[in-house]
């Protein structure tokens, strides 16, 4: 059964950057889809970013595109997602999960990393 294990979260004033890390274990990591998700109080979760299993291609929810970057590490099993020029809407809890081809979640979620930003 896989785990996945966000960290990297904290609180941060508007315009400040945070690098979430998520490492999962128990299955062939290299060979799936990775995505990060949010999620803000009293909200859904929502879609955040994507990058294929070779790291070749990314995508990214337009709210976030030119402000974050998902890259990832296969060697280590993690993926990453850098978050620079931080808004307060962008307060919720990360998490990551591997997707299929609709972006869609595959596995367990794990506990989540909460970011908070402030105005």
């Amino acid at each position: 059964q896989v785990q996945l294990v966000e960290s990297g979260g904290g609180l941060v004033q508007a315009g400040g950057s945070l690098r979430l890390s998520c490492v999962a274990s128990g299955r062939a990591f290299s060979s799936y889809d990775m995505g990060w998700f949010r999620q803000a109080p009293g909200k859904g979760r929502e879609f955040v970013a994507h990058i294929s299993y070779r790291g070749d291609s990314t995508d990214y929810a337009d709210s976030v595109k030119g402000r974050f970057t998902i890259s990832r590490d296969n060697a280590k099993n993690t993926v990453y997602l850098q978050m620079n020029s931080l808004k307060p809407e962008d307060t919720a809890v990360y998490y990551c999960n591997a997707v299929d081809f609709q972006r869609r979640p595959l596995w367990y979620w794990g506990q989540g990393t909460q970011v908070t930003v402030s105005s």
